[in-house]
């Protein structure tokens, strides 16, 4: 969604807090934005001396809702890797800043899910959780979407099974005690782990009643359902800060829908993720002997029709390649008119199929890096995929350390999380 940058996390030490001048020039910046672009919040003066007398007093300063919703969506809106910034101002804001304890954070993702997926009407979404503090770090959540499936070893074929990319992530929430399924299949949904200084490293299993998945079938041919392949409707990115106006908030998962490619010409078709090109050309009866039969787009192509005619038919809210960047032509002449620029990166603007068919192919973009942004930390780039490192060294314990006990959610997430006996 974003480009991977900001500040690095340093191993097993919560980040330190920016200077207060940089805390100072970001919060005036942001507020005469909010200001200019909300004429009847008033003029900006009086709100601007109270929030940098705030951060003179304690390093840091409390945004209002308003403040929060805006800066949530220009974050959204300034993100130079997402082609589906069109509706940027209709993202839902959740406010769950009071929200500190692992087992609350995890109970309103599930909560989040549950709300985003609205039936198959997929709702933008962004869940906000505490923000930085000088001497209270935030909470982390260390998936890179809140739902994402496990990885194995097969140790008879020396295959994987599930998506290859969170083998490492998997290897490490096993050992702090997650059990998979007795059978483990392609597509088991991994827990949850959220890390609070205070708590250490949690795990949590998401509710099967948050968890919308579409089983995928073909328009024409029948013996694609028959290899048993399905994707969760809702992609929420979940590791990402969300940076406001010098405030940071580590923990804000957001979501927007599917462009059919992401899952059709990435997570099943990538050599690196489920790799499905060969299966798929070997059971539509394609000559894959050389390149030039072009067999590889062939299946390419159907897979990806797969994908939308199985969300289509599901009710579940997707969009097609050529429809996304037709709209991003829209939000780009809309950010001009209104006199802004619109960052935007090439190499993800434009699909990973049929790129020169695309409006969004024939021409360039700006590359400034904007705030409001979601910005993304080395460290937490690894801890998505790997496990490690972790965020803060582990807490003091008065016996021995005791590995996490997995916690199962109720689903309607205003009770309090059930820990299992």
């Amino acid at each position: 969604m974003t480009a991977p940058t900001g500040c690095p996390v340093a191993h097993g030490r919560a980040p330190e807090p920016a200077p207060v001048g940089d805390i100072r020039a970001e919060a005036e910046q942001f507020l005469r934005l909010f200001h200019g672009e909300h004429p009847k919040t008033g003029p900006v003066q009086p709100r601007l001396a109270q929030v940098l007398a705030e951060i003179d007093e304690t390093g840091t300063y409390r945004h209002t809702e308003g403040e929060l919703a805006f800066g949530a969506r220009v974050a959204w809106r300034n993100s130079a890797r997402c082609i589906g910034r069109l509706y940027w101002q209709s993202l839902r804001v959740r406010d769950m800043r009071k929200v500190r304890d692992a087992g609350t954070v995890a109970a309103q993702c599930a909560e989040h899910l549950r709300s985003a997926t609205n039936g198959g009407r997929i709702r933008p979404t962004v869940t906000v959780f505490a923000p930085e503090a000088p001497g209270r770090p935030a909470p982390r959540i260390w998936n890179e979407q809140l739902i994402r499936y496990a990885g194995y070893w097969d140790a008879e074929t020396g295959a994987v099974i599930g998506d290859p990319r969170y083998l490492d992530f998997t290897e490490e929430v096993m050992r702090l005690g997650w059990q998979p399924p007795a059978t483990r299949g392609r597509f088991d949904v991994l827990p949850l782990v959220v890390e609070t200084a205070e708590e250490g490293v949690t795990l949590h299993e998401l509710p099967r009643a948050v968890i919308h998945e579409v089983e995928l079938s073909h328009p024409e041919h029948n013996w694609f359902a028959g290899l048993g392949l399905r994707w969760h409707a809702v992609p929420a990115i979940s590791h990402m800060r969300l940076s406001i106006g010098g405030v940071s908030y580590p923990a804000a998962p957001f979501n927007g829908w599917y462009m059919g490619t992401e899952i059709g010409a990435r997570n099943l078709a990538d050599r690196d993720r489920y790799d499905l090109i060969g299966p798929v050309a070997e059971r539509l009866g394609l000559d894959t002997s050389h390149d030039q039969t072009l067999w590889r787009d062939r299946a390419l192509v159907e897979l990806n029709r797969a994908v939308l005619h199985s969300f289509n038919r599901a009710e579940v809210t997707i969009t097609d390649h050529h429809t996304e960047s037709a709209r991003f032509l829209t939000h780009l002449r809309k950010e001009e008119d209104a006199g802004r620029k619109c960052p935007a990166d090439w190499s993800w603007i434009v699909p990973p199929m049929s790129g020169a068919l695309t409006p969004v192919f024939h021409r360039y973009y700006d590359t400034d890096q904007l705030t409001p942004e979601f910005v993304l930390d080395p460290d937490a780039a690894r801890r998505g995929t790997t496990g490690a490192p972790r965020a803060f060294p582990e807490p003091a314990a008065a016996e021995p350390k005791k590995l996490p006990r997995i916690r199962r959610l109720n689903w309607f997430t205003r009770r309090a999380p059930v820990p299992v006996p």
